[in-house]
């Protein structure tokens, strides 16, 4: 007999349609009375899938008594109660590695849509102001000081694209890495205050809720911009705010947010403010490889072989 899993929510559609082909699968998001079908299902259900941006609070965890796994589609596990799982001896999967390339890129992307103007000249374009005048500069990457604040699979992939932009790189986080060559700040603002461009990459989760903060920002400065591409809960976002409004920061490009999708629309208004709806790994291929991994994870668990991305 197939295993029978739940879905939380909707997850890559290729990934999907091989779940529910590999699995009995039950649909969450579209239960009309979620309580009702897993009390309904809860003898038989023994894995869950669920996209790493979707809740898999206590609650839920706690009316599934047969869970033995759970599968993560993405590399963060913060939205995923792992005190509950723990304490059940509940399997935690999730899908790293596989990731990094995109998030990275997106990362680049980001820096140079900020740093270029590259957003903003589209819309100068697509307004006419071309024909009334010129785009203020921006600036070249070459020789910048880039701080990169979280240094694990997807701060090291930024760093090496940024190294071959000729940037100057530093890094922090909880420790200093022994085989990194980079100088390292074991504190947040004085990393900021080093940089120029300061990359938030580092988890979410509450170690690392609101890291950024005022302080922080000062730190970073007038003429300083702060990317985000990890999780929303490490930047206070209305300091974020505040300091762009203020001009203590020059300018922020951000993929993730304190409350998706919603966007505070002051940062909405600004032109030295690039934003991106949390599109770090969207791309076909890595969502695919994402899919083949949280698979492998949920195949192997049922077959009983060891875990290939195990988190607990």
């Amino acid at each position: 007999m197939r295993p029978e899993i739940v879905i939380v929510g909707p997850l890559y559609p290729p990934t999907q349609e091989r779940l529910e082909r590999l699995f009995v699968v039950h649909r969450l998001w579209q239960a009309a009375d979620r309580a009702a079908l897993l009390r309904a299902i809860a003898p038989r259900v023994r894995g869950l899938a669920v996209y790493a941006l979707d809740p898999c609070p206590a609650d839920l965890i706690a009316a599934l008594p047969r869970l033995e796994i759970i599968a993560c589609f993405g590399i963060g596990v913060d939205r995923i109660d792992l005190a509950s799982a723990r304490a059940r001896g509940i399997r935690v999967t999730n899908t790293p590695d596989v990731v990094t390339d995109a998030t990275a890129d997106l990362a680049l992307g980001l820096i140079l849509a900020v740093e270029r103007r590259i957003a903003e000249g589209d819309r100068f374009v697509r307004r006419g102001d071309w024909r009334t005048g010129a785009l203020r500069f921006g600036r070249s990457l070459g020789g910048r000081r880039l701080g990169i604040l979280g240094f694990g699979r997807i701060g090291r992939a930024i760093a090496t694209r940024a190294a071959a932009f000729g940037m100057t790189i530093a890094y922090g986080g909880p420790r200093q890495k022994p085989d990194i060559p980079y100088p390292f700040f074991a504190d947040a603002a004085a990393l900021a205050e080093w940089s120029e461009i300061l990359v938030v990459a580092c988890p979410g989760g509450a170690a690392t809720r609101h890291l950024v903060n005022q302080p922080v920002l000062e730190a970073l400065g007038p003429a300083g911009t702060l990317i985000n591409i990890a999780r929303g809960s490490v930047v206070d976002e209305a300091a974020l705010v505040a300091a762009l409004q203020a001009g203590k920061l020059g300018a922020a490009g951000l993929d993730v947010f304190a409350d998706e999708p919603f966007v505070p629309k002051a940062l909405t208004e600004m032109d030295n403010v690039v934003l991106t709806p949390h599109i770090g790994s969207a791309t076909h291929q890595t969502r695919a490889a994402m899919g083949d991994l949280l698979i492998a994870n949920l195949t192997a668990h049922f077959a009983g072989r060891p875990l290939p991305t195990p988190v607990i």
